[in-house]
């Protein structure tokens, strides 16, 4: 169903229940394997504190949190450990994919977030965190 939305006044009217939702912003709680944080969650929201609507960016606080989390219980770096590992060790996003053997592309996915990077890369980029001068290994 398409929802209306009036930019002017940052307000939109709820496809469900008819009412005016306003823009703003509402604490999130976001839990992965028993551990949470809370998110400021944008979206168009009812008066009475009810369901909001969310649209275009609003998830991506969701999701960074998500990967956060991920990355504290599973050790599955989030892109942006990803990009700090990389760029300390002074390789482009295709040079890291060649050194790594995972295809040129994959460090621009992993640091978008569009996929995770494997167990086996994980540790690679680990042990080369902690032992830079092991990339001339590789090469």
């Amino acid at each position: 169903m398409a929802t209306k939305e009036n930019n002017e006044t940052n307000t939109m009217i709820s496809p469900e229940t008819g009412e005016t939702l306003t823009r703003g912003v509402r604490p999130f709680t976001v839990t992965y394997k028993g551990e949470s944080m809370i998110v400021d969650l944008p979206g168009y929201y009812p008066p009475s504190g009810g369901e909001g609507v969310h649209v275009g960016d609003d998830m991506t606080v969701v999701d960074a949190a998500l990967r956060i989390l991920k990355e504290k219980i599973d050790g599955v770096p989030a892109p942006a450990t990803i990009r700090r590992v990389r760029t300390k060790l002074k390789l482009s996003q295709r040079e890291a994919g060649s050194l790594f053997k995972v295809g040129e592309n994959a460090f621009d996915k992993y640091e978008r977030g569009l996929i995770e990077p494997s167990g086996p890369t994980i540790q690679l980029m680990t042990l080369l965190e902690k032992h830079p001068e092991l990339l001339d290994e590789l090469r």
